[in-house]
């Protein structure tokens, strides 16, 4: 477990150089996560928040969800199920590289977020909270474009997503970012409201949600979409410690 966001960054650090080294699709989210990691750092550090030692904190503990359901999978042991579809999914060759990064950003952010925001301003501290979780958005829109240019790179028939159905860049955008932060942020305000004999039931039932939501992610249904997918797989690069090099 980290206890800063120092040892949150050694840990994602080494996750993906584990998984360069087992050439495993694992690294892929973890690339993603260390560079988002990085940023909140830097806006702590340059008072981008307005409190920025809480942030830390909420930072710290959003991470050890994600670590702790690494170090489950790891171990062969049942991490939450909506973290166990994108474990499972990065031993599929199937999965674009897209796919992959928006398999974690479903379980962290759509079902661990909300905890964490929950857990780190329990009860009256929440409210005060909103509006430096919501300038996370601000770091997560600068971030979409470099990392949509590296995924072009290591896929160059991603744009044909948009031949396959227009709004899918969009789509794309507003999924691992606005709306899924809006809705962790209410399933925080959930969580808050509820007692604490309740609190671990509505976590498994949005649990259960949110694998669901994974599995469309990672076999969304359709066979044109599903035949368009393949093409840009096959274009794809195959060279994992590559792809996770240019990811972070």
């Amino acid at each position: 477990m980290a206890n800063t966001i120092d040892e949150v960054i050694a840990r994602l650090t080494e996750i993906i150089d584990q998984s360069c080294q087992r050439r495993s699709r694992l690294g892929y989210f973890a690339a993603l996560y260390r560079k988002v990691t990085i940023k909140v750092k830097e806006g702590i550090a340059n008072n981008l928040f307005q409190d920025g030692e809480r942030m830390a904190r909420l930072d710290v503990n959003f991470a050890n969800r994600y670590l702790d359901a690494y170090e489950l999978h790891r171990q062969g042991k049942q991490p939450t199920a909506a973290w166990q579809v994108s474990f499972e999914a990065a031993e599929q060759w199937r999965p674009l590289i897209l796919q992959h990064l928006l398999a974690g950003i479903n379980a962290h952010i759509n079902l661990d977020l909300g905890i964490a925001a929950a857990e780190t301003s329990p009860g009256e501290q929440l409210p005060s909270l909103q509006s430096d979780f919501e300038k996370i958005n601000d770091i997560l829109f600068s971030l979409v474009q470099p990392v949509q240019d590296e995924i072009g790179e290591m896929s160059p028939w991603i744009g044909f997503l948009e031949k396959i159905d227009p709004s899918a860049d969009d789509a794309i955008i507003n999924f691992s970012m606005k709306v899924a932060r809006d809705s962790a942020w209410r399933f925080a305000l959930r969580l808050n409201a509820l007692d604490e004999k309740d609190f671990a039931g509505a976590i498994e039932r949005r649990d259960e949600e949110i694998a669901k939501l994974g599995r469309l992610v990672v076999a969304p249904p359709g066979i044109v979409f599903k035949a368009g997918l393949m093409l840009i797989r096959l274009r794809e690069s195959s060279d994992i410690p590559r792809v996770i090099d240019v990811l972070s």
